[in-house]
């Protein structure tokens, strides 16, 4: 069974934007790859409201998609370990 999710991921800007658009990328293909890909809302980069890991700035993307019940866990998993990734929150809407 497939559900609607809405992904919200603040990227580090510390090694420059392009970096934050690669992981952009990469998550992109992930959530293709396991489920339908619905839409990409890119914010850009923005002041974060304290600063987290000593930056004051994060790039920030909500992905809206749906896929099955297993899959957000992976993702979150996937969000935890990679470097660049400041802040991920993942909900079924």
């Amino acid at each position: 069974m497939t559900y609607n999710y809405e992904t919200m991921a603040v990227f580090s800007v510390a090694a420059g934007e392009e970096n934050a658009k690669a992981l952009i990328e990469k998550f992109q293909g992930m959530i293709e790859a396991n489920g339908t890909l619905e839409s990409v809302d890119d914010w850009g980069k923005r002041r974060l409201a304290y600063p987290i890991n000593d930056e004051p700035e994060g790039y920030y993307v909500i992905f809206n998609y749906s896929a099955n019940g297993e899959f957000p866990a992976e993702l979150d998993r996937v969000f935890k370990i990679t470097d660049g990734v400041l802040r991920s929150l993942i909900i079924r809407k």
